[in-house]
C-alpha cells in the first residue's frame, strides 16, 4: 500500500508545483528533491520503504513527503500514482531517478562490477535484474503517472540517464569509459535512452516535455563512492531538465551540454 508522510492538506492543491522524485532517499535524488523544493516545489521522495525516507523528508523541510514507491514492482508503481491522484490531483516533474549499477556482491569495487557485465561474462540473471528497474520500471512509472503529468499546465519528465549509456561515445576507440560499456548498466541505459526518444516523439504535441539528463560521473553509493564529482554537483543537469532550463531543442545532456545517443 502506498503512502505520504505528513499530509496534503497542508498544501491546497493547485497553489504549488509538486514533482516526484524516484530513489529520493539519499544520493542524487535527495539532493535534486532538495534543490527543488527550495525553489518552492512540494516534493515526493520516493523510496521503497516510507521509513527510508524519514531523515530525507527531515531535511527538506515542510514541502517534502514521503512516498512508497518500487520501480520494480507494477502495484506498488499504480499504489503510488493513485496516492499521488487522491492528495494532489497532478504531477508537475517526474524524476526517474531509481537505478541500479549492479544486482550482485555490494562489496565489489567498480571496476569488478563493471568487468562482470561484459557481453560474454555477464549473468543473465543479474542483466534481468537490473534491467526491470533501470529500463521497464522507468516505463512503468512514466505510463502510470501519465495522466497526472496531463493534468498539469506544463509538465516534465526528465529520465536520469548516463554517458555510459551514449552509442556513440562508446564507439569511439578514444572515449575513456569504453571499457565499462556492458550489458548490465551501460545498455540499460541505452534502452532508457530510447524509451526517451520515443516517449519525446509521442508526447511532443502535448503538455509534457521528456528528456534524458546525465549527473555524469558522481561518487554515490551506486558506484560505491567512486566518483569524482559531489552530489551537488551531479544533481544541477538533472535540476535544470526538470525546470525546463535546459536547451529545448537537446534531449540528451550531460553537465557541460549535449551527449550524443
Amino acid at each position: 500500500m502506498s503512502q505520504v508522510t505528513g499530509t496534503a492538506q497542508s498544501a491546497v492543491k493547485g497553489e504549488k508545483k509538486v514533482a516526484l522524485i524516484t530513489g529520493a532517499n539519499r544520493g542524487i535524488g535527495r539532493q535534486v528533491a532538495k534543490e527543488l523544493a527550495q525553489r518552492g516545489f512540494i516534493v515526493l521522495v520516493g523510496t521503497r520503504k516510507l521509513e527510508n525516507a524519514s531523515e530525507a523528508v527531515a531535511e527538506i523541510g515542510e514541502n517534502a513527503h514521503g512516498l512508497v514507491i518500487d520501480v520494480a514492482d507494477q502495484n506498488s508503481i499504480k499504489a503510488a500514482a493513485e496516492r499521488v491522484k487522491a492528495d494532489f490531483g497532478r504531477l508537475d516533474v517526474l524524476v526517474n531517478n531509481a537505478g541500479l549499477l549492479h544486482a550482485g556482491d555490494p562489496n565489489r569495487s567498480l571496476e569488478e562490477i563493471l568487468g562482470s557485465g561484459t557481453a560474454l561474462g555477464a549473468s543473465l540473471d543479474e542483466v534481468r535484474t537490473v534491467w526491470e528497474t533501470n529500463v521497464f520500471g522507468q516505463l512503468a512509472t512514466v505510463q502510470s503517472f501519465l495522466p497526472l503529468l496531463r493534468e498539469a499546465p506544463s509538465a516534465r519528465i526528465v529520465n536520469v540517464s548516463s554517458g555510459m549509456g551514449s552509442l556513440t561515445l562508446n564507439a569511439d576507440p578514444a572515449f575513456p569509459f569504453r571499457g565499462g560499456f556492458g550489458v548490465v548498466y551501460g545498455i540499460s541505459k541505452t534502452a532508457l535512452n530510447a524509451i526517451t526518444l520515443a516517449l519525446a516523439i509521442e508526447l511532443q504535441d502535448t503538455n509534457i516535455r521528456v528528456e534524458a539528463a546525465s549527473p555524469g560521473f558522481t561518487a554515490t553509493a551506486l558506484n560505491n563512492f567512486q566518483g569524482t564529482e559531489t552530489v551537488e554537483e551531479g544533481s544541477r543537469n538533472i535540476v535544470r531538465a526538470a525546470l525546463g532550463e535546459n536547451d529545448p531543442a537537446v534531449l540528451f545532456s550531460g553537465p557541460d551540454g549535449p551527449f550524443p545517443w
